[in-house]
């Protein structure tokens, strides 16, 4: 099976690529800038024409948030645009996934938000991601559109990475504590997506044309994933900082956040047999391997 991953720089495209080593079925190519830029239309088309994949995994995003509200029309072009010509570039031809993301949502459930959920965004980011998702199943009815959360990594820049960063530098940090979400590794996060593609194609089915939410297992605060980060620097003997709640009023950012982004992400374990694992194990494991590589 030839699998091509758009986005080859970032944290779950290189996942995938990882993951895809010990899997011998899987020919697995991730091209991103300059071959595939996003902003250029027809970019995608054209690469996807040459490599002929079975599958197409859409990794790719603009996902700078507060700075999606200074050039919206960037993170359209790149989220949305750009997702409704990989749709129609795949349609007939090969079996795409795309992902997608919490911040569809307004934040304002008290439950987790289930697939069938109205999406309500309240920034930029949010609106070109819901835009992108309409725009592939447009193109191409047979999409599978995968939202996740929160996903960190031993890959690129990302949340765990930052505070890591921070907690060698300052003794006292400030973390939002009313903003609720699933952290994600991108690890795992490439692990579900490697099962839906393993599925035989014939026995897709209904899962073809359909939405799933996969992150991590349990939620948590911002202000609790920081303290969390901190234990297991502890468990490694490395320097830790004293985290301090605050709330989102206390911190200013050109966009507003979900208060609650948490996903229930049972009907992607029920369609694909796979189970996010907890967050706080994943997070050990990411930071084992990060100390590890440092």
């Amino acid at each position: 099976m030839k699998v091509l991953v758009i986005g080859s720089k970032g944290q779950v495209a290189r996942s995938l690529v990882e993951h895809s080593r010990v899997r011998p079925n899987i020919e697995l190519v991730a091209i991103g800038r300059p071959e595939i830029d996003l902003e250029r239309p027809g970019s995608a088309a054209s690469a996807i024409a040459a490599v002929a994949p079975d599958v197409v995994i859409n990794a790719a995003a603009y996902t700078a948030v507060d700075q999606a509200e200074e050039e919206p029309a960037r993170a359209f072009r790149i989220n949305s645009d750009a997702v409704g010509e990989i749709a129609a570039a795949t349609a007939g031809k090969a079996h795409l996934v795309h992902l997608s993301t919490d911040y569809v949502f307004d934040g304002t459930a008290e439950r987790p938000y289930t697939e069938e959920a109205r999406p309500n965004p309240v920034n930029d980011y949010g609106r070109s991601k819901l835009a992108g998702e309409d725009k592939a199943r447009l193109a191409n009815p047979e999409c599978i559109i995968v939202r996740t959360s929160w996903v960190y990594g031993p890959f690129a820049a990302n949340f765990v990475k930052t505070m890591m960063r921070a907690a060698e530098e300052h003794d006292r940090l400030r973390v939002v504590d009313d903003q609720l979400g699933c952290p994600t590794s991108s690890l795992d996060l490439a692990s579900g997506l490697l099962r839906v593609i393993e599925v035989p194609s014939g026995e897709l089915g209904a899962a073809l044309s359909a939405t799933y939410h996969l992150a991590g297992a349990g939620s948590t605060s911002w202000f609790v994933f920081a303290q969390a980060i901190m234990d297991e620097r502890r468990k490694h003997g490395l320097k830790t900082a004293l985290i301090e709640p605050i709330r989102s009023s206390e911190w200013q950012t050109r966009a507003k956040r979900p208060r609650n982004s948490v996903l229930n992400s049972t009907k992607f374990e029920g369609t694909f047999g796979y189970r996010m694992p907890e967050w706080r194990m994943s997070l050990a494991q990411v930071i084992g391997r990060l100390v590890s590589d440092a």
